[in-house]
Protein backbone atom coordinates (compact mmCIF):
# COMPACT_ATOMS: atom_id res chain seq x y z
CA UNK A 1 0.00 0.00 0.00
CA UNK A 2 1.36 3.42 -0.92
CA UNK A 3 0.46 7.00 -0.03
CA UNK A 4 1.53 10.27 -1.66
CA UNK A 5 1.85 13.75 -0.18
CA UNK A 6 2.85 16.90 -2.09
CA UNK A 7 4.38 19.32 0.36
CA UNK A 8 5.17 23.01 0.15
CA UNK A 9 8.80 22.39 -0.80
CA UNK A 10 7.90 21.22 -4.31
CA UNK A 11 8.76 17.64 -3.44
CA UNK A 12 6.68 14.48 -3.43
CA UNK A 13 6.74 12.29 -0.37
CA UNK A 14 5.73 8.65 -0.81
CA UNK A 15 5.17 6.14 1.95
CA UNK A 16 5.17 2.43 1.06
CA UNK A 17 3.77 0.05 3.66
CA UNK A 18 5.21 -3.46 3.44
CA UNK A 19 3.22 -6.24 5.19
CA UNK A 20 5.15 -9.15 6.57
CA UNK A 21 2.91 -12.21 6.15
CA UNK A 22 4.71 -14.26 8.78
CA UNK A 23 4.40 -12.00 11.82
CA UNK A 24 1.78 -9.62 10.43
CA UNK A 25 3.96 -6.68 11.29
CA UNK A 26 4.25 -3.83 8.83
CA UNK A 27 7.10 -1.52 7.95
CA UNK A 28 6.93 1.93 6.39
CA UNK A 29 9.52 2.98 3.79
CA UNK A 30 9.64 6.72 3.14
CA UNK A 31 11.02 8.27 -0.04
CA UNK A 32 11.19 11.92 -0.97
CA UNK A 33 11.45 12.84 -4.64
CA UNK A 34 12.54 16.14 -6.03
CA UNK A 35 9.85 17.51 -8.30
CA UNK A 36 11.14 17.81 -11.88
CA UNK A 37 11.50 21.52 -12.65
CA UNK A 38 9.48 23.06 -15.41
CA UNK A 39 11.23 22.76 -18.73
CA UNK A 40 13.20 25.88 -19.57
CA UNK A 41 12.08 27.78 -22.63
CA UNK A 42 14.26 27.06 -25.64
CA UNK A 43 14.88 30.75 -26.21
CA UNK A 44 16.25 31.12 -22.68
CA UNK A 45 19.02 28.60 -23.29
CA UNK A 46 22.41 29.58 -24.70
CA UNK A 47 23.06 28.71 -28.33
CA UNK A 48 25.41 25.84 -27.43
CA UNK A 49 22.65 24.18 -25.38
CA UNK A 50 19.97 24.77 -28.03
CA UNK A 51 22.12 23.22 -30.76
CA UNK A 52 22.76 19.97 -28.92
CA UNK A 53 22.24 17.07 -31.36
CA UNK A 54 19.43 14.54 -31.12
CA UNK A 55 21.12 11.91 -33.29
CA UNK A 56 24.62 10.67 -33.95
CA UNK A 57 24.27 11.97 -37.50
CA UNK A 58 23.91 15.50 -36.10
CA UNK A 59 26.83 15.07 -33.70
CA UNK A 60 30.01 16.68 -35.05
CA UNK A 61 33.46 15.31 -34.29
CA UNK A 62 34.92 12.40 -32.30
CA UNK A 63 34.92 10.03 -35.26
CA UNK A 64 37.63 8.00 -33.56
CA UNK A 65 34.98 6.68 -31.13
CA UNK A 66 31.68 7.46 -32.90
CA UNK A 67 32.52 6.58 -36.48
CA UNK A 68 30.49 3.89 -38.22
CA UNK A 69 31.33 0.49 -36.77
CA UNK A 70 33.14 1.87 -33.71
CA UNK A 71 32.38 0.30 -30.32
CA UNK A 72 30.59 3.29 -28.78
CA UNK A 73 28.53 3.82 -31.92
CA UNK A 74 27.39 0.18 -31.86
CA UNK A 75 26.64 0.24 -28.13
CA UNK A 76 24.45 3.36 -28.49
CA UNK A 77 22.52 2.21 -31.54
CA UNK A 78 21.79 -1.24 -30.09
CA UNK A 79 20.87 0.28 -26.70
CA UNK A 80 23.46 -1.93 -24.98
CA UNK A 81 25.32 0.89 -23.29
CA UNK A 82 26.19 0.34 -19.64
CA UNK A 83 28.09 2.98 -17.74
CA UNK A 84 30.37 5.41 -19.49
CA UNK A 85 33.16 7.79 -18.50
CA UNK A 86 34.08 10.45 -21.05
CA UNK A 87 36.93 12.88 -20.61
CA UNK A 88 38.42 15.65 -22.69
CA UNK A 89 38.93 19.42 -22.90
CA UNK A 90 36.02 21.84 -22.41
CA UNK A 91 33.59 22.29 -25.29
CA UNK A 92 34.41 19.03 -27.06
CA UNK A 93 30.88 17.62 -26.72
CA UNK A 94 30.78 15.64 -23.47
CA UNK A 95 27.37 16.93 -22.34
CA UNK A 96 26.04 16.88 -25.91
CA UNK A 97 27.07 13.26 -26.32
CA UNK A 98 25.28 12.27 -23.09
CA UNK A 99 22.13 14.12 -24.17
CA UNK A 100 22.33 12.57 -27.63
CA UNK A 101 22.58 9.08 -26.12
CA UNK A 102 19.47 9.73 -24.01
CA UNK A 103 17.51 10.85 -27.08
CA UNK A 104 18.55 7.86 -29.15
CA UNK A 105 17.95 5.27 -26.42
CA UNK A 106 14.71 6.93 -25.20
CA UNK A 107 15.88 6.99 -21.61
CA UNK A 108 15.15 9.46 -18.84
CA UNK A 109 17.98 12.00 -18.68
CA UNK A 110 18.96 13.36 -15.26
CA UNK A 111 21.85 15.80 -15.13
CA UNK A 112 23.71 16.89 -12.01
CA UNK A 113 26.99 18.69 -11.39
CA UNK A 114 29.43 17.20 -8.91
CA UNK A 115 30.43 20.68 -7.74
CA UNK A 116 27.00 21.41 -6.25
CA UNK A 117 25.64 17.91 -5.67
CA UNK A 118 25.92 15.68 -2.61
CA UNK A 119 25.26 12.14 -1.43
CA UNK A 120 21.66 12.94 -0.47
CA UNK A 121 20.80 14.09 -3.98
CA UNK A 122 22.54 11.06 -5.46
CA UNK A 123 20.48 8.68 -3.34
CA UNK A 124 17.23 10.43 -4.27
CA UNK A 125 17.98 10.32 -8.00
CA UNK A 126 18.96 6.66 -7.80
CA UNK A 127 15.77 5.73 -5.90
CA UNK A 128 13.72 7.59 -8.51
CA UNK A 129 15.48 5.60 -11.23
CA UNK A 130 14.67 2.33 -9.50
CA UNK A 131 10.98 3.18 -9.14
CA UNK A 132 10.83 4.35 -12.76
CA UNK A 133 12.38 1.11 -13.97
CA UNK A 134 9.93 -0.99 -11.92
CA UNK A 135 6.83 0.96 -12.97
CA UNK A 136 7.52 1.65 -16.64
CA UNK A 137 10.63 -0.33 -17.49
CA UNK A 138 12.26 2.91 -18.63
CA UNK A 139 15.98 3.27 -17.97
CA UNK A 140 17.58 6.37 -16.48
CA UNK A 141 20.80 8.03 -17.58
CA UNK A 142 22.45 9.82 -14.68
CA UNK A 143 24.82 12.34 -16.19
CA UNK A 144 27.36 13.68 -13.69
CA UNK A 145 29.35 16.61 -14.98
CA UNK A 146 32.79 17.17 -13.43
CA UNK A 147 32.56 13.77 -11.78
CA UNK A 148 36.18 14.08 -10.65
CA UNK A 149 34.93 16.54 -8.00
CA UNK A 150 33.24 13.67 -6.13
CA UNK A 151 35.45 12.29 -3.37
CA UNK A 152 36.01 8.57 -2.84
CA UNK A 153 33.03 8.19 -0.49
CA UNK A 154 30.68 9.91 -2.97
CA UNK A 155 31.94 7.73 -5.79
CA UNK A 156 31.45 4.64 -3.63
CA UNK A 157 27.73 5.52 -3.31
CA UNK A 158 27.37 4.95 -7.06
CA UNK A 159 29.02 1.55 -7.07
CA UNK A 160 26.12 -0.84 -6.18
CA UNK A 161 23.68 0.74 -8.63
CA UNK A 162 26.24 0.94 -11.42
CA UNK A 163 26.97 -2.72 -10.76
CA UNK A 164 23.33 -3.87 -11.01
CA UNK A 165 22.55 -1.31 -13.76
CA UNK A 166 19.84 0.45 -11.80
CA UNK A 167 21.18 3.54 -13.55
CA UNK A 168 23.27 4.18 -16.63
CA UNK A 169 26.04 6.41 -15.36
CA UNK A 170 27.67 8.84 -17.77
CA UNK A 171 30.44 10.75 -16.03
CA UNK A 172 32.19 13.68 -17.69
CA UNK A 173 35.50 15.18 -16.66
CA UNK A 174 38.32 17.27 -18.06
CA UNK A 175 40.83 15.21 -16.06
CA UNK A 176 42.30 11.80 -16.74
CA UNK A 177 39.79 9.47 -15.02
CA UNK A 178 42.46 6.86 -14.32
CA UNK A 179 43.95 9.33 -11.84
CA UNK A 180 40.82 11.10 -10.59
CA UNK A 181 38.26 8.27 -10.24
CA UNK A 182 38.31 5.14 -8.10
CA UNK A 183 39.44 1.94 -9.81
CA UNK A 184 36.22 -0.07 -9.17
CA UNK A 185 34.15 2.60 -10.93
CA UNK A 186 36.57 2.67 -13.86
CA UNK A 187 36.51 -1.12 -14.18
CA UNK A 188 32.69 -1.12 -14.47
CA UNK A 189 32.59 1.58 -17.14
CA UNK A 190 33.58 2.15 -20.72
CA UNK A 191 36.16 4.94 -20.84
CA UNK A 192 36.54 7.18 -23.91
CA UNK A 193 38.62 10.26 -24.55
CA UNK A 194 37.19 13.19 -26.53
CA UNK A 195 39.64 15.15 -28.64
CA UNK A 196 39.59 18.92 -29.26
CA UNK A 197 37.45 19.66 -32.31
CA UNK A 198 39.30 20.54 -35.49
CA UNK A 199 38.95 23.90 -37.19
CA UNK A 200 36.88 22.27 -39.92
CA UNK A 201 34.53 20.69 -37.36
CA UNK A 202 34.04 24.01 -35.56
CA UNK A 203 33.21 25.60 -38.94
CA UNK A 204 30.54 22.96 -39.54
CA UNK A 205 29.02 23.65 -36.12
CA UNK A 206 28.96 27.39 -36.85
CA UNK A 207 27.29 26.80 -40.23
CA UNK A 208 24.68 24.54 -38.65
CA UNK A 209 23.85 27.18 -36.04
CA UNK A 210 23.47 29.87 -38.70
CA UNK A 211 21.15 27.70 -40.83
CA UNK A 212 18.87 26.37 -38.09
CA UNK A 213 15.83 28.67 -37.80
CA UNK A 214 14.30 26.89 -34.79
CA UNK A 215 17.21 26.21 -32.46
CA UNK A 216 19.90 28.34 -34.05
CA UNK A 217 20.33 31.78 -35.55
CA UNK A 218 18.73 31.12 -38.94
CA UNK A 219 15.98 33.71 -38.39
CA UNK A 220 18.54 36.53 -37.95
CA UNK A 221 19.67 36.65 -41.61
CA UNK A 222 23.36 36.60 -40.74
CA UNK A 223 26.05 37.18 -43.33
CA UNK A 224 29.31 35.91 -41.85
CA UNK A 225 32.65 36.86 -43.32
CA UNK A 226 34.97 33.93 -44.08
CA UNK A 227 37.77 35.61 -42.14
CA UNK A 228 35.48 35.92 -39.12
CA UNK A 229 34.43 32.27 -39.32
CA UNK A 230 38.01 31.09 -39.76
CA UNK A 231 39.07 33.26 -36.83
CA UNK A 232 36.38 31.83 -34.55
CA UNK A 233 37.11 28.28 -35.68
CA UNK A 234 40.78 28.66 -34.91
CA UNK A 235 40.88 30.92 -31.86
CA UNK A 236 38.43 28.84 -29.79
CA UNK A 237 41.07 26.06 -29.69
CA UNK A 238 38.69 23.17 -30.32
CA UNK A 239 36.03 24.48 -27.90
CA UNK A 240 32.64 24.53 -29.69
CA UNK A 241 30.87 26.13 -26.73
CA UNK A 242 33.22 29.09 -26.86
CA UNK A 243 32.79 29.50 -30.61
CA UNK A 244 28.98 29.37 -30.42
CA UNK A 245 28.93 31.74 -27.46
CA UNK A 246 30.95 34.33 -29.37
CA UNK A 247 28.81 33.81 -32.47
CA UNK A 248 25.56 34.32 -30.58
CA UNK A 249 26.82 37.36 -28.70
CA UNK A 250 27.95 39.06 -31.88
CA UNK A 251 24.71 38.31 -33.74
CA UNK A 252 22.17 39.31 -31.10
CA UNK A 253 24.07 42.49 -30.21
CA UNK A 254 24.44 43.72 -33.81
CA UNK A 255 21.92 45.81 -35.71
CA UNK A 256 20.77 44.75 -39.18
CA UNK A 257 21.83 46.87 -42.16
CA UNK A 258 19.38 48.53 -44.55
CA UNK A 259 18.83 45.24 -46.35
CA UNK A 260 17.93 43.50 -43.09
CA UNK A 261 21.15 41.50 -42.79
CA UNK A 262 23.44 41.25 -39.78
CA UNK A 263 27.03 41.46 -40.95
CA UNK A 264 29.29 39.34 -38.78
CA UNK A 265 32.81 40.36 -39.81
CA UNK A 266 36.26 39.92 -38.30
CA UNK A 267 35.98 42.97 -36.04
CA UNK A 268 32.70 41.65 -34.58
CA UNK A 269 34.28 38.23 -34.05
CA UNK A 270 37.29 39.77 -32.28
CA UNK A 271 35.05 41.85 -30.05
CA UNK A 272 32.73 38.94 -29.28
CA UNK A 273 35.48 36.61 -28.17
CA UNK A 274 37.51 39.42 -26.59
CA UNK A 275 40.69 38.48 -28.40
CA UNK A 276 42.20 40.11 -31.46
CA UNK A 277 43.21 38.21 -34.56
CA UNK A 278 46.94 37.68 -35.04
CA UNK A 279 48.38 37.12 -38.52
CA UNK A 280 49.15 33.48 -38.00
CA UNK A 281 47.97 30.70 -40.27
CA UNK A 282 49.17 27.21 -39.41
CA UNK A 283 49.26 26.22 -43.09
CA UNK A 284 50.74 29.42 -44.52
CA UNK A 285 53.53 31.93 -43.98
CA UNK A 286 52.37 33.17 -40.58
CA UNK A 287 53.15 29.81 -38.99
CA UNK A 288 56.51 29.17 -40.62
CA UNK A 289 57.74 32.76 -40.44
CA UNK A 290 56.98 33.04 -36.73
CA UNK A 291 58.66 29.79 -35.73
CA UNK A 292 61.63 30.76 -37.91
CA UNK A 293 61.90 34.12 -36.13
CA UNK A 294 61.62 32.35 -32.77
CA UNK A 295 64.45 29.88 -33.51
CA UNK A 296 66.71 32.51 -35.04
CA UNK A 297 66.19 34.75 -32.01
CA UNK A 298 67.27 31.96 -29.65
CA UNK A 299 70.22 31.12 -31.91
CA UNK A 300 71.13 34.79 -32.03
CA UNK A 301 71.15 35.05 -28.19
CA UNK A 302 68.29 37.56 -28.03
CA UNK A 303 66.01 36.44 -25.17
CA UNK A 304 63.65 39.41 -25.56
CA UNK A 305 62.90 38.65 -29.20
CA UNK A 306 62.55 34.94 -28.37
CA UNK A 307 59.95 35.75 -25.71
CA UNK A 308 58.01 38.00 -28.08
CA UNK A 309 57.74 35.39 -30.84
CA UNK A 310 56.92 32.73 -28.24
CA UNK A 311 54.11 34.95 -26.92
CA UNK A 312 52.74 35.45 -30.43
CA UNK A 313 52.59 31.69 -31.04
CA UNK A 314 50.89 31.01 -27.70
CA UNK A 315 48.41 33.84 -28.25
CA UNK A 316 47.59 32.61 -31.75
CA UNK A 317 46.83 29.10 -30.46
CA UNK A 318 49.92 27.25 -31.67
CA UNK A 319 50.34 23.69 -30.38
CA UNK A 320 52.57 23.93 -27.30
CA UNK A 321 54.11 20.56 -28.15
CA UNK A 322 55.29 21.95 -31.48
CA UNK A 323 56.88 24.94 -29.71
CA UNK A 324 58.54 22.69 -27.12
CA UNK A 325 59.97 20.41 -29.81
CA UNK A 326 61.55 23.37 -31.59
CA UNK A 327 63.17 24.56 -28.36
CA UNK A 328 64.64 21.07 -27.85
CA UNK A 329 66.02 21.01 -31.39
CA UNK A 330 67.57 24.46 -30.95
CA UNK A 331 69.09 23.42 -27.62
CA UNK A 332 70.85 20.52 -29.33
CA UNK A 333 71.59 22.02 -32.75
CA UNK A 334 72.68 25.53 -31.75
CA UNK A 335 73.83 25.19 -28.14
CA UNK A 336 75.03 21.61 -28.14
CA UNK A 337 77.93 20.80 -25.84
CA UNK A 338 78.70 24.47 -25.23
CA UNK A 339 76.09 24.03 -22.48
CA UNK A 340 74.79 20.44 -22.17
CA UNK A 341 72.25 21.59 -19.57
CA UNK A 342 70.29 23.42 -22.27
CA UNK A 343 68.97 20.21 -23.80
CA UNK A 344 68.13 18.78 -20.37
CA UNK A 345 66.17 21.91 -19.45
CA UNK A 346 64.44 22.03 -22.85
CA UNK A 347 63.37 18.40 -22.53
CA UNK A 348 62.09 19.01 -19.00
CA UNK A 349 60.14 22.05 -20.21
CA UNK A 350 58.57 19.97 -22.98
CA UNK A 351 57.36 17.34 -20.52
CA UNK A 352 56.12 19.86 -17.95
CA UNK A 353 54.34 21.99 -20.57
CA UNK A 354 52.44 19.00 -21.91
CA UNK A 355 51.65 17.82 -18.38
CA UNK A 356 50.23 21.09 -17.01
CA UNK A 357 48.78 22.51 -20.25
CA UNK A 358 47.95 26.13 -20.93
CA UNK A 359 47.94 28.74 -19.55
CA UNK A 360 50.66 27.56 -17.11
CA UNK A 361 52.64 25.87 -19.90
CA UNK A 362 53.83 29.30 -21.02
CA UNK A 363 56.09 29.49 -17.94
CA UNK A 364 58.37 26.44 -18.51
CA UNK A 365 58.41 27.21 -22.25
CA UNK A 366 59.57 30.76 -21.53
CA UNK A 367 62.20 29.53 -19.07
CA UNK A 368 63.63 27.08 -21.60
CA UNK A 369 63.57 29.61 -24.46
CA UNK A 370 65.40 32.22 -22.37
CA UNK A 371 67.98 29.66 -21.18
CA UNK A 372 68.70 28.52 -24.74
CA UNK A 373 68.93 32.11 -25.96
CA UNK A 374 71.37 33.04 -23.19
CA UNK A 375 73.56 29.93 -23.52
CA UNK A 376 76.91 29.83 -25.34
CA UNK A 377 76.46 28.44 -28.83
CA UNK A 378 78.10 25.58 -30.70
CA UNK A 379 76.78 23.60 -33.65
CA UNK A 380 79.78 21.26 -33.75
CA UNK A 381 77.74 18.12 -33.02
CA UNK A 382 75.16 19.10 -35.65
CA UNK A 383 77.84 19.72 -38.28
CA UNK A 384 79.60 16.51 -37.35
CA UNK A 385 76.62 14.18 -37.79
CA UNK A 386 75.64 15.82 -41.08
CA UNK A 387 79.18 15.39 -42.43
CA UNK A 388 79.21 11.74 -41.33
CA UNK A 389 75.82 11.09 -42.95
CA UNK A 390 77.03 12.67 -46.18
CA UNK A 391 80.06 10.39 -46.21
CA UNK A 392 77.89 7.33 -45.58
CA UNK A 393 75.63 8.34 -48.46
CA UNK A 394 78.28 9.25 -51.02
CA UNK A 395 81.45 7.25 -50.20
CA UNK A 396 82.34 3.61 -49.77
CA UNK A 397 81.15 2.33 -46.41
CA UNK A 398 84.09 1.87 -44.03
CA UNK A 399 84.89 -1.65 -42.86
CA UNK A 400 84.69 -2.37 -39.14
CA UNK A 401 88.15 -3.27 -37.75
CA UNK A 402 88.32 -6.87 -36.49
CA UNK A 403 89.29 -5.89 -32.96
CA UNK A 404 86.05 -3.84 -32.65
CA UNK A 405 83.77 -6.64 -33.82
CA UNK A 406 81.61 -8.61 -31.43
CA UNK A 407 82.70 -12.10 -30.40
CA UNK A 408 80.03 -13.84 -28.37
CA UNK A 409 81.16 -17.38 -29.15
CA UNK A 410 84.66 -18.84 -28.88
CA UNK A 411 84.59 -19.84 -32.52
CA UNK A 412 84.24 -16.23 -33.56
CA UNK A 413 87.55 -15.33 -31.94
CA UNK A 414 89.27 -17.92 -34.17
CA UNK A 415 88.14 -15.75 -37.07
CA UNK A 416 89.99 -12.81 -35.57
CA UNK A 417 86.94 -11.02 -34.24
CA UNK A 418 87.58 -9.00 -31.06
CA UNK A 419 91.22 -10.12 -31.06
CA UNK A 420 93.62 -7.36 -30.06
CA UNK A 421 90.98 -5.07 -28.61
CA UNK A 422 92.36 -2.86 -25.85
CA UNK A 423 89.94 -2.18 -22.96
CA UNK A 424 90.26 1.54 -22.26
CA UNK A 425 89.77 1.26 -18.49
CA UNK A 426 92.86 -0.94 -18.21
CA UNK A 427 95.04 2.03 -19.14
CA UNK A 428 96.01 5.29 -17.47
CA UNK A 429 93.30 7.98 -17.61
CA UNK A 430 90.96 5.45 -19.24
CA UNK A 431 92.49 6.08 -22.65
CA UNK A 432 94.57 4.06 -25.10
CA UNK A 433 95.54 4.69 -28.70
CA UNK A 434 93.96 2.22 -31.11
CA UNK A 435 92.15 2.30 -34.42
CA UNK A 436 88.40 2.97 -34.23
CA UNK A 437 87.89 4.16 -37.81
CA UNK A 438 90.16 3.19 -40.71
CA UNK A 439 89.68 6.48 -42.50
CA UNK A 440 91.04 9.23 -40.26
CA UNK A 441 88.29 11.77 -40.76
CA UNK A 442 87.58 14.66 -38.41
CA UNK A 443 83.80 14.93 -37.86
CA UNK A 444 83.49 16.50 -34.43
CA UNK A 445 85.44 19.73 -34.10
CA UNK A 446 84.63 21.26 -30.71
CA UNK A 447 84.72 25.03 -30.41
CA UNK A 448 86.41 27.04 -27.71
CA UNK A 449 83.02 28.16 -26.32
CA UNK A 450 81.41 27.42 -22.96
CA UNK A 451 81.71 23.87 -21.69
CA UNK A 452 82.78 22.69 -25.15
CA UNK A 453 86.09 24.48 -24.60
CA UNK A 454 86.79 22.00 -21.79
CA UNK A 455 85.89 19.14 -24.13
CA UNK A 456 88.28 20.54 -26.73
CA UNK A 457 91.11 20.84 -24.21
CA UNK A 458 90.46 17.32 -22.92
CA UNK A 459 90.62 15.75 -26.39
CA UNK A 460 93.76 17.69 -27.27
CA UNK A 461 95.39 16.53 -24.05
CA UNK A 462 94.56 12.88 -24.84
CA UNK A 463 96.04 13.14 -28.33
CA UNK A 464 99.35 14.43 -26.91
Amino acid sequence: MAGFLINDKNTIQMTIKIQNHNNKNSENLNFEFIEKPKQQSLSDLPLAARMRPDTLEEYVGQKHILGEGKLLNRAIKTDKLTSLIIFGPPGTGKTSLAYCISQITKTEFISINAVTSNVGELRQVIEQAKIRKINSGRKTILFIDEIHRFNKAQQDVLMPDVENQAIILIGATVHNPFFSLISPLISRSLVFELKPLSQEEISIIIDNALKDKIRGLGSFNVRIDNKAKNFLSKICDGDARRALGALELGVVSSKPDREGFINYDLSVAEESIQKKAVLYDKSEDGHYDTISAFIKSMRGSDPDAALYWLAKMIYAGEDIRFIARRICICASEDVGNADPQALILANAAMQVAEFVGLPEARIPLAQAAVYVACSPKSNASYLGIDKALKDIENDTTERIPNHLKNATFEGEKKLGRHVGYKYSHDFENGYVVQEYLPNKVKYYQPKAIGYEEKIKQYLEKLKK
